[in-house]
């Protein structure tokens, strides 16, 4: 029996969803508890999108930082620059596709998701 589709914006939650995972488990920040953030982001972006749907393609984005903000409260900084080490990462653009973590001082170091394979 085929399963049925997901919506177009419960795709990209789960998309979302994968690519912070990636980035955390990346820099060594992946345990239950930052999973538990993900997912209180996950339930936060799927209203916020139910209102939205033309913004599901902004959600890994809004999702990266909502964990980054989650995470400054209870562990610090994250995730923070691969060459500058106490440089944080920020996601350009703040809302829009495409998301990428981006250092003050060197500029872009990869897409959201992609931390373990910076470009």
């Amino acid at each position: 029996m085929a399963t049925p589709e997901l919506p177009a914006t419960e795709r990209a939650l789960h998309t979302a969803r994968a690519a912070v995972l990636r980035d955390l488990e990346a820099t060594g920040r992946c345990d239950p508890s930052t999973v538990s953030l993900v997912d209180h982001a996950v339930a936060h972006r799927r209203w916020w999108v139910e209102q939205w749907p033309e913004g599901a393609s902004f959600l890994t984005g809004l999702m990266a930082q909502d964990v980054a903000d989650a995470l400054l409260e209870t562990v610090g900084r994250w995730p923070c620059c691969l060459v500058h080490d106490e440089e944080p990462l920020v996601v350009e653009p703040a809302l829009g596709e495409d998301p990428r973590w981006v250092c003050g001082r060197c500029g872009t170091i990869t897409a959201v998701g992609a931390l373990a394979d910076p470009s």
